[in-house]
C-alpha cells in the first residue's frame, strides 16, 4: 500500500521578525527624512531674526507716517533698536540729554517706537547701503542707520546675518520696508 501524505513546505505568510524588520527600517528611513526636513538649528536662528527686523521695518514706516517724523532703525552689535530719527547713533549719555531737551512727539497709541530687538548670541550683522556693494559690518563700538521718513519711504538696504557656517541676506523694497529678495545658505 502506498500511503498518501503529502508535506508542504512552502510558507503562506511573513513571520513576525520579518515584519518588524521591515518596520523599523521603514522606521529609520522616516526618522532620516524628517530630521533632514526640519529646520537646522542655525536655520531657525537666521529666519526669526530676519522675520524681526523685517517687523521692526514695518513698524518704524508705519510710525514715521503717523507721527509725521523721521524715525530710524539703530543697528549696534546684537541689538536693532526702533527710535527717532534725532536719537539715532547717539550713545545713551547723549541720547538721554537729547530727549530731555527735546523730547518726541507724542506717540501714536500701541506704535510701540521703542522697541528693541535683541539678537541671538553669534549673530553679526551686516549692513549694504543702495548702489553700493560694500558691505559695513557692525563692530563692537559702530552703529548704523535706516532711515524711515514720514511719506513712507525708507532708504534701500540690505541687511546680511551671519553665523559661522550660514548666512542670510534680505534686500528690502524702498516703499514697503519689507523682504523682496532673500537669499539664505545653512550648512
Amino acid at each position: 500500500m502506498i500511503s498518501a501524505v503529502r508535506t508542504i513546505k512552502a510558507s503562506r505568510g511573513f513571520t513576525l521578525i520579518e515584519i518588524v524588520m521591515v518596520l523599523a527600517i521603514a522606521g529609520i528611513i522616516m526618522a532620516g527624512a524628517v530630521g533632514l526636513m526640519i529646520y537646522s538649528s542655525d536655520e531657525r536662528t537666521l529666519r526669526n531674526a530676519s522675520g524681526e527686523i523685517e517687523v521692526l521695518a514695518k513698524q518704524a514706516r508705519t510710525v514715521a507716517i503717523l507721527n509725521q517724523t523721521p524715525y530710524a532703525l539703530e543697528f549696534r552689535e546684537g541689538v536693532v533698536r526702533l527710535l527717532p530719527l534725532a536719537q539715532a547713533g547717539l550713545d545713551e549719555k547723549k541720547r538721554s540729554v537729547s530727549v530731555s531737551r527735546n523730547p518726541a512727539p507724542e506717540p501714536a497709541a500701541g506704535s510701540g517706537e521703542n522697541r528693541q530687538v535683541t539678537l541671538a548670541n553669534g549673530v553679526n550683522i551686516s549692513i549694504r547701503r543702495w548702489n553700493s556693494d560694500k558691505w559695513f559690518s557692525i563692530a563692537k563700538n559702530s552703529v548704523q542707520v535706516w532711515r524711515f521718513d514720514p511719506d513712507g519711504l525708507c532708504e534701500p538696504i540690505s541687511v546680511r546675518l551671519s553665523l559661522p557656517k550660514s548666512w542670510a541676506e534680505d534686500t528690502y523694497h524702498p516703499l514697503t520696508a519689507t523682504i523682496c529678495e532673500s537669499q539664505f545658505e545653512a550648512r
